[in-house]
Protein backbone atom coordinates (compact mmCIF):
# COMPACT_ATOMS: atom_id res chain seq x y z
CA UNK A 1 0.00 0.00 0.00
CA UNK A 2 1.37 3.40 -1.02
CA UNK A 3 2.30 5.55 1.97
CA UNK A 4 1.31 9.15 2.48
CA UNK A 5 4.09 11.72 2.66
CA UNK A 6 3.90 12.19 6.43
CA UNK A 7 4.10 8.41 7.02
CA UNK A 8 7.73 8.16 5.88
CA UNK A 9 10.47 7.99 8.50
CA UNK A 10 13.76 9.88 8.60
CA UNK A 11 16.19 8.37 6.08
CA UNK A 12 13.48 6.57 4.12
CA UNK A 13 13.57 6.90 0.33
CA UNK A 14 10.36 7.31 -1.65
CA UNK A 15 8.79 7.87 -5.05
CA UNK A 16 5.68 10.04 -4.78
CA UNK A 17 3.46 12.37 -6.75
CA UNK A 18 3.08 15.57 -4.71
CA UNK A 19 1.37 18.94 -4.97
CA UNK A 20 3.43 22.13 -5.18
CA UNK A 21 1.87 24.34 -2.50
CA UNK A 22 4.59 26.95 -2.86
CA UNK A 23 7.67 27.52 -5.00
CA UNK A 24 10.12 30.41 -4.60
CA UNK A 25 13.53 31.14 -6.08
CA UNK A 26 16.21 32.15 -3.57
CA UNK A 27 19.85 33.27 -3.77
CA UNK A 28 22.55 31.94 -1.46
CA UNK A 29 25.35 34.09 0.00
CA UNK A 30 27.69 32.47 -2.52
CA UNK A 31 25.56 33.72 -5.40
CA UNK A 32 23.98 30.42 -6.39
CA UNK A 33 20.22 30.02 -6.72
CA UNK A 34 17.81 27.34 -5.56
CA UNK A 35 14.09 26.63 -5.61
CA UNK A 36 12.45 26.21 -2.23
CA UNK A 37 9.31 24.10 -2.48
CA UNK A 38 6.54 23.28 -0.09
CA UNK A 39 5.37 19.89 -1.33
CA UNK A 40 2.25 18.20 -0.05
CA UNK A 41 -0.30 15.45 -0.24
CA UNK A 42 -3.47 14.90 1.79
CA UNK A 43 -1.44 13.98 4.90
CA UNK A 44 0.53 17.22 5.15
CA UNK A 45 3.45 19.11 3.64
CA UNK A 46 7.25 19.33 3.79
CA UNK A 47 9.89 21.71 2.57
CA UNK A 48 12.22 20.63 -0.26
CA UNK A 49 15.05 22.43 -2.06
CA UNK A 50 16.05 22.08 -5.71
CA UNK A 51 19.64 23.28 -5.93
CA UNK A 52 21.24 25.16 -8.84
CA UNK A 53 17.79 26.11 -10.11
CA UNK A 54 16.96 29.16 -12.21
CA UNK A 55 14.01 31.19 -13.54
CA UNK A 56 13.29 28.50 -16.12
CA UNK A 57 12.88 25.94 -13.34
CA UNK A 58 10.54 28.28 -11.48
CA UNK A 59 8.39 28.51 -14.61
CA UNK A 60 8.58 24.73 -15.03
CA UNK A 61 7.28 24.05 -11.52
CA UNK A 62 4.46 26.55 -10.81
CA UNK A 63 2.46 26.58 -7.60
CA UNK A 64 -0.64 24.40 -7.83
CA UNK A 65 0.86 21.78 -10.15
CA UNK A 66 1.76 18.16 -9.45
CA UNK A 67 5.28 16.72 -9.58
CA UNK A 68 6.72 13.22 -9.42
CA UNK A 69 9.50 13.18 -6.83
CA UNK A 70 12.17 10.65 -6.00
CA UNK A 71 13.86 11.59 -2.75
CA UNK A 72 14.61 10.80 0.87
CA UNK A 73 13.27 12.20 4.13
CA UNK A 74 16.03 14.34 5.58
CA UNK A 75 16.10 16.74 8.52
CA UNK A 76 16.90 20.44 8.78
CA UNK A 77 16.75 22.42 12.03
CA UNK A 78 14.91 19.52 13.69
CA UNK A 79 12.17 19.47 11.04
CA UNK A 80 11.63 16.85 8.35
CA UNK A 81 12.64 17.96 4.88
CA UNK A 82 12.76 16.27 1.49
CA UNK A 83 16.13 15.78 -0.17
CA UNK A 84 15.30 15.64 -3.87
CA UNK A 85 17.10 13.10 -6.09
CA UNK A 86 14.92 13.72 -9.15
CA UNK A 87 11.77 15.66 -9.97
CA UNK A 88 9.55 16.03 -13.04
CA UNK A 89 6.23 17.72 -13.83
CA UNK A 90 3.10 15.56 -13.86
CA UNK A 91 0.72 16.16 -16.75
CA UNK A 92 -3.03 15.70 -17.12
CA UNK A 93 -2.43 12.55 -19.16
CA UNK A 94 -0.99 10.92 -16.02
CA UNK A 95 -4.56 10.84 -14.70
CA UNK A 96 -4.17 12.28 -11.20
CA UNK A 97 -6.98 14.15 -9.45
CA UNK A 98 -5.58 17.39 -8.00
CA UNK A 99 -8.16 17.53 -5.20
CA UNK A 100 -6.98 14.20 -3.79
CA UNK A 101 -3.67 15.84 -2.80
CA UNK A 102 -5.29 18.47 -0.58
CA UNK A 103 -5.46 17.92 3.17
CA UNK A 104 -9.05 18.05 4.39
CA UNK A 105 -10.66 19.09 7.67
CA UNK A 106 -11.30 16.14 10.02
CA UNK A 107 -15.09 16.56 9.83
CA UNK A 108 -17.26 16.30 6.72
CA UNK A 109 -18.58 19.55 5.26
CA UNK A 110 -22.17 18.28 5.30
CA UNK A 111 -22.12 17.49 9.02
CA UNK A 112 -20.39 20.79 9.85
CA UNK A 113 -22.98 22.70 7.84
CA UNK A 114 -25.78 20.99 9.76
CA UNK A 115 -24.23 21.81 13.14
CA UNK A 116 -23.45 25.42 12.19
CA UNK A 117 -27.08 25.82 11.09
CA UNK A 118 -28.14 24.57 14.54
CA UNK A 119 -26.20 27.47 16.03
CA UNK A 120 -27.84 29.89 13.60
CA UNK A 121 -31.20 28.90 15.11
CA UNK A 122 -29.83 30.01 18.50
CA UNK A 123 -29.20 33.55 17.22
CA UNK A 124 -32.39 35.08 18.58
CA UNK A 125 -31.80 38.68 17.51
CA UNK A 126 -33.68 39.00 14.17
CA UNK A 127 -31.19 41.45 12.61
CA UNK A 128 -28.17 39.29 13.30
CA UNK A 129 -30.03 36.13 12.36
CA UNK A 130 -31.14 37.51 8.98
CA UNK A 131 -27.68 38.82 8.09
CA UNK A 132 -25.95 35.58 9.11
CA UNK A 133 -28.43 33.45 7.17
CA UNK A 134 -28.14 35.67 4.10
CA UNK A 135 -24.32 35.55 4.04
CA UNK A 136 -24.08 31.82 4.74
CA UNK A 137 -26.45 31.19 1.85
CA UNK A 138 -24.63 33.64 -0.44
CA UNK A 139 -21.21 32.09 0.16
CA UNK A 140 -22.21 28.53 1.05
CA UNK A 141 -20.10 26.69 -1.52
CA UNK A 142 -16.90 28.54 -0.69
CA UNK A 143 -17.52 28.77 3.07
CA UNK A 144 -17.65 24.97 3.38
CA UNK A 145 -14.65 24.23 1.14
CA UNK A 146 -12.15 27.09 1.68
CA UNK A 147 -9.26 27.02 4.16
CA UNK A 148 -9.02 29.38 7.14
CA UNK A 149 -5.44 30.32 6.26
CA UNK A 150 -2.81 30.04 3.55
CA UNK A 151 -0.16 28.30 5.65
CA UNK A 152 -0.95 28.59 9.37
CA UNK A 153 -3.95 27.44 11.38
CA UNK A 154 -6.67 25.35 9.68
CA UNK A 155 -4.97 25.65 6.28
CA UNK A 156 -6.95 22.69 4.94
CA UNK A 157 -9.89 22.13 2.65
CA UNK A 158 -13.00 23.13 4.65
CA UNK A 159 -10.69 24.52 7.34
CA UNK A 160 -12.72 27.74 7.44
CA UNK A 161 -15.90 25.89 8.40
CA UNK A 162 -14.02 23.65 10.84
CA UNK A 163 -12.39 26.64 12.58
CA UNK A 164 -15.78 28.40 12.73
CA UNK A 165 -17.51 25.37 14.19
CA UNK A 166 -14.76 24.80 16.75
CA UNK A 167 -15.13 28.41 17.87
CA UNK A 168 -18.91 28.06 18.12
CA UNK A 169 -18.50 25.03 20.38
CA UNK A 170 -16.11 27.00 22.61
CA UNK A 171 -18.43 30.03 22.58
CA UNK A 172 -21.38 27.84 23.54
CA UNK A 173 -19.58 26.46 26.59
CA UNK A 174 -18.19 29.83 27.70
CA UNK A 175 -21.49 31.70 27.33
CA UNK A 176 -23.25 29.09 29.47
CA UNK A 177 -20.78 29.83 32.26
CA UNK A 178 -21.18 33.62 31.95
CA UNK A 179 -24.86 34.62 31.71
CA UNK A 180 -23.93 38.27 31.11
CA UNK A 181 -22.67 37.34 27.62
CA UNK A 182 -25.05 37.96 24.73
CA UNK A 183 -24.93 34.49 23.22
CA UNK A 184 -26.66 35.55 20.00
CA UNK A 185 -24.07 38.24 19.28
CA UNK A 186 -21.19 35.92 20.14
CA UNK A 187 -22.51 33.17 17.85
CA UNK A 188 -23.10 35.64 15.01
CA UNK A 189 -19.55 36.98 15.45
CA UNK A 190 -18.05 33.48 15.39
CA UNK A 191 -19.83 32.64 12.13
CA UNK A 192 -18.97 35.89 10.33
CA UNK A 193 -15.57 36.78 11.76
CA UNK A 194 -13.59 35.08 8.96
CA UNK A 195 -16.24 35.07 6.23
CA UNK A 196 -14.15 37.56 4.24
CA UNK A 197 -11.68 34.76 3.55
CA UNK A 198 -13.98 33.42 0.84
CA UNK A 199 -12.88 36.51 -1.13
CA UNK A 200 -9.41 36.94 0.39
CA UNK A 201 -8.19 33.50 -0.81
CA UNK A 202 -8.20 31.72 -4.16
CA UNK A 203 -9.48 28.39 -2.83
CA UNK A 204 -8.36 25.19 -1.09
CA UNK A 205 -5.82 24.01 -3.71
CA UNK A 206 -2.43 25.80 -3.58
CA UNK A 207 -4.08 28.66 -1.70
CA UNK A 208 -2.97 32.17 -2.60
CA UNK A 209 -4.17 35.66 -1.75
CA UNK A 210 -6.37 37.35 -4.32
CA UNK A 211 -5.69 40.92 -5.39
CA UNK A 212 -8.62 42.03 -3.21
CA UNK A 213 -7.33 39.93 -0.33
CA UNK A 214 -3.88 41.46 -0.54
CA UNK A 215 -5.15 45.04 -0.72
CA UNK A 216 -8.05 44.89 1.75
CA UNK A 217 -7.81 41.80 3.99
CA UNK A 218 -10.62 39.65 5.32
CA UNK A 219 -11.67 41.99 8.16
CA UNK A 220 -12.46 44.84 5.77
CA UNK A 221 -14.02 42.43 3.28
CA UNK A 222 -16.19 40.84 5.99
CA UNK A 223 -17.35 44.23 7.22
CA UNK A 224 -18.30 45.22 3.68
CA UNK A 225 -20.27 41.98 3.25
CA UNK A 226 -22.31 42.79 6.36
CA UNK A 227 -23.14 46.24 4.97
CA UNK A 228 -24.07 44.81 1.57
CA UNK A 229 -26.26 42.19 3.23
CA UNK A 230 -28.01 44.80 5.38
CA UNK A 231 -28.71 46.94 2.32
CA UNK A 232 -30.05 43.95 0.41
CA UNK A 233 -32.29 43.01 3.34
CA UNK A 234 -33.49 46.63 3.75
CA UNK A 235 -31.95 46.89 7.21
CA UNK A 236 -30.72 50.34 8.26
CA UNK A 237 -26.92 50.17 8.51
CA UNK A 238 -27.06 52.82 11.26
CA UNK A 239 -29.12 50.41 13.35
CA UNK A 240 -27.19 49.64 16.55
CA UNK A 241 -27.44 45.89 15.98
CA UNK A 242 -25.71 46.23 12.60
CA UNK A 243 -22.97 48.41 14.07
CA UNK A 244 -22.37 45.93 16.90
CA UNK A 245 -22.05 43.05 14.42
CA UNK A 246 -19.64 45.05 12.26
CA UNK A 247 -17.56 45.82 15.34
CA UNK A 248 -17.31 42.10 16.12
CA UNK A 249 -15.71 41.49 12.73
CA UNK A 250 -13.36 44.47 12.49
CA UNK A 251 -12.00 44.03 16.04
CA UNK A 252 -11.53 40.26 16.25
CA UNK A 253 -7.74 40.40 15.71
CA UNK A 254 -7.49 42.29 18.98
CA UNK A 255 -4.75 44.81 18.25
CA UNK A 256 -4.07 47.17 15.32
CA UNK A 257 -0.62 45.64 14.81
CA UNK A 258 -2.36 42.31 14.19
CA UNK A 259 -4.80 43.79 11.69
CA UNK A 260 -7.70 44.93 13.89
CA UNK A 261 -9.35 48.15 12.68
CA UNK A 262 -10.48 48.80 16.28
CA UNK A 263 -9.68 47.15 19.60
CA UNK A 264 -12.59 45.16 21.04
CA UNK A 265 -14.99 47.47 22.88
CA UNK A 266 -17.73 44.93 23.64
CA UNK A 267 -17.58 42.03 26.08
CA UNK A 268 -18.61 39.71 23.25
CA UNK A 269 -15.97 41.19 20.90
CA UNK A 270 -13.25 40.59 23.50
CA UNK A 271 -14.46 37.01 23.92
CA UNK A 272 -14.55 36.49 20.16
CA UNK A 273 -10.94 37.65 19.87
CA UNK A 274 -9.82 35.34 22.66
CA UNK A 275 -11.76 32.33 21.34
CA UNK A 276 -10.33 32.88 17.86
CA UNK A 277 -6.80 33.09 19.24
CA UNK A 278 -7.37 30.03 21.47
CA UNK A 279 -8.60 27.83 18.62
CA UNK A 280 -5.83 28.94 16.25
CA UNK A 281 -3.16 28.43 18.93
CA UNK A 282 -4.34 24.94 19.87
CA UNK A 283 -4.36 23.95 16.20
CA UNK A 284 -0.86 25.31 15.53
CA UNK A 285 0.68 23.78 18.66
CA UNK A 286 -0.99 20.43 18.02
CA UNK A 287 0.31 20.40 14.43
CA UNK A 288 3.85 21.15 15.62
CA UNK A 289 3.71 18.43 18.28
CA UNK A 290 2.53 15.89 15.70
CA UNK A 291 5.81 16.51 13.88
CA UNK A 292 7.80 16.14 17.13
CA UNK A 293 9.10 12.94 18.70
CA UNK A 294 8.08 12.19 22.32
CA UNK A 295 10.67 13.55 24.73
CA UNK A 296 11.74 16.36 22.38
CA UNK A 297 10.83 20.00 21.71
CA UNK A 298 9.02 21.13 18.59
CA UNK A 299 10.49 23.50 16.05
CA UNK A 300 9.88 27.19 16.85
CA UNK A 301 6.31 28.19 16.05
CA UNK A 302 6.29 31.60 14.37
CA UNK A 303 2.72 32.45 15.43
CA UNK A 304 3.61 31.61 19.05
CA UNK A 305 6.45 34.14 19.26
CA UNK A 306 8.95 31.55 18.11
CA UNK A 307 8.44 29.37 21.17
CA UNK A 308 9.19 25.63 21.16
CA UNK A 309 6.76 23.21 22.80
CA UNK A 310 7.72 19.99 24.55
CA UNK A 311 6.06 16.70 23.70
CA UNK A 312 6.07 14.55 26.87
CA UNK A 313 7.03 10.89 26.73
CA UNK A 314 3.74 10.05 28.46
CA UNK A 315 2.06 7.46 26.23
CA UNK A 316 -1.39 8.89 27.04
CA UNK A 317 -0.56 11.77 24.71
CA UNK A 318 -0.26 9.41 21.76
CA UNK A 319 -3.77 10.37 20.69
CA UNK A 320 -2.35 13.66 19.43
CA UNK A 321 -1.19 11.81 16.30
CA UNK A 322 -4.77 10.88 15.47
CA UNK A 323 -5.91 14.50 15.35
CA UNK A 324 -6.10 16.56 12.15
Amino acid sequence: MLKNLMDYNLGEEFDQVLLIKQAQLFHTKKGTTYLMFELADKSGSMRANLWDANEDDLAKYPTGNLVAVNGVIDEYQNRPQIKIFSIRPVTESDGYDLSSFVKKAPEASASMKEEINDYVFKILNPTWNRIVRYLLEKWSNKFYTYPAAKTNHHATQAGLAYHTLSMLRDADAISKNYPQVNQSLLFAGCILHDLGKVIEFTGPVATRYTMTGNLLGHLVIGDEEIVLAANELKIDIENEDVVLLRHMVISHHGLPEYGAAKRPALLEAELLHRIDDLDASIYEITKALQETKPGEFSSPIFAQDGRKFYRPKNSELGKIDKLN
